[in-house]
This record gives structure tokens, C-alpha cells and sequence, in this order.
């Protein structure tokens, strides 16, 4: 990935991939089980993609795997683009209807915004079960 960055080094703005930091990279790592071994290993900090980025690198990868990955990346972007959309407008309406009525309804507006807000994913406990 970072030799085809190379090459298409013009397919690849600063607002579409860039290096992390030390700092950067040690908090992503300290996120996943990884060898303690010494040998081998990153030589350079890893690059990231913004959007736009993940696109473009997924096409320039000429695998088949690639391809598949390209096309799951532009689903997922404009899956997510409509759920903003729709949520946006979902909240330009509630604002509209909450100046058209009194404060009595407050508490109704309240509430569906709170249920517009998406839940915090739950957890689940890691535990060891005994016999």
C-alpha cells in the first residue's frame, strides 16, 4: 500500500491520506493485541485515509480483492452520506415544528431528539464462567 501511495503520489492530496504521529500511532496500537516481537516491523509511521483517500486507494489496488474492497468502501460512504442527509433533514423539521408551537410541547421535542441521538454501542462484559 505505501509503494502504490508512492507511485500515485498525485492521487493522494494531504486531505486524503496522511502519516501518523508517534503519539498517534502507540494510542491506535495500544488498542490491539500485537507480537512483542523485536525483529522486523514498521519502519515508517502508517499512512491513513480520509474518505476520499480510502476510494482512491482502493483504486489503485488492481487485485480482485481491491476491487471488492472499492466497491464495499463506496457503498458504505453513500450509505452513510444518506443517513446524515436524512437525519439533518429530520432535524430541520423538528426545529421548524418546535417554532411553530409553544414551550408546552419542550418536553415532546426533547425527547425525540434524544432518541435521534444514536446509543453508545454496549459493551459486552469479558468474564470467565466457572463450572
Amino acid at each position: 500500500m505505501n509503494e502504490q501511495v508512492k507511485r500515485n503520489a498525485d492521487r493522494f492530496p494531504s486531505d486524503f491520506a496522511l502519516r501518523l504521529d508517534k503519539d498517534e500511532f502507540d494510542n491506535l496500537m495500544s488498542q490491539f493485541a500485537r507480537s512483542s516481537s523485536k525483529h522486523g516491523g514498521r519502519r515508517k509511521l502508517p499512512l491513513v485515509f480520509t474518505e476520499h483517500g480510502a476510494i482512491m486507494a482502493a483504486n489503485v489496488l488492481n487485485s480482485k480483492r481491491a476491487v471488492q474492497a472499492s466497491i464495499q468502501v463506496v457503498r458504505a460512504f453513500v450509505r452513510l452520506r444518506q443517513m446524515v442527509a436524512s437525519n439533518a433533514e429530520l432535524a430541520r423539521k423538528l426545529h421548524e415544528l418546535e417554532k411553530k408551537y409553544d414551550a408546552q410541547f419542550k418536553i415532546v421535542f426533547d425527547a425525540i431528539r434524544e432518541l435521534m441521538t444514536p446509543p453508545e454501542p454496549k459493551r459486552k462484559q469479558i468474564d470467565f464462567q466457572t463450572k
